[in-house]
C-alpha cells in the first residue's frame, strides 16, 4: 500500500502552454469570467505562485470555459500544445519567461517571434531539438 501524496498533484505541464495560446485569442477570452479567469492565471504564473496555487487557477479556468460550453476545457490536448508533423531542423519560438511552457510555435526566418501573452515579450527563436 502506497502512502497518500501531501496536497494535490502539481500542475499539467501543458496547462501553461495552452494558457498562453488561450490568452493570443481574444475571441475565445469574450465570456467575462473566462477572461478573469486566464488574467489570475497568467498573473500567478508571471509571479511564480506555488504549484497548488497555479493548480487551482488552472482548474477554474477549465471550469470558466467549460460553463461557456467549451468541452475542450483548457488542456486536454486542444489548444495548440504540440506541433504535428514538426521535424527537428524547423525554425521554432518558445517560452521566454523564467517559468518555460512547453509551447512551441513554428518560426519564421522573416517574420518576428509570436507574442508571449502570458510575458508579454516575443518568443525566443530557436531550432526545434538544439536545446530549445
Amino acid at each position: 500500500m502506497t502512502a497518500p501524496a501531501d496536497g494535490p498533484p502539481p500542475p499539467d505541464p501543458r496547462a501553461a502552454a495552452a494558457l498562453c495560446t488561450l490568452l493570443g485569442a481574444p475571441a475565445e477570452l469574450a465570456d467575462p469570467g473566462v477572461r478573469e479567469a486566464a488574467e489570475r492565471a497568467a498573473g500567478l504564473l508571471r509571479t511564480g505562485a506555488s504549484d497548488a496555487e497555479l493548480g487551482a487557477a488552472y482548474r477554474a479556468l477549465d471550469t470558466a470555459l467549460r460553463r461557456t460550453a467549451d468541452a475542450r476545457g483548457l488542456v486536454n490536448g486542444s489548444r495548440g500544445t504540440s506541433a504535428p508533423g514538426v521535424l527537428p531542423h524547423l525554425r521554432v519560438a518558445v517560452c521566454p519567461g523564467p517559468a518555460r511552457c512547453p509551447r512551441v510555435e513554428r518560426a519564421r526566418d522573416l517574420w518576428p517571434a509570436p507574442q508571449c501573452a502570458v510575458n508579454g515579450t516575443r518568443m525566443r527563436k530557436g531550432r526545434l531539438g538544439a536545446g530549445t
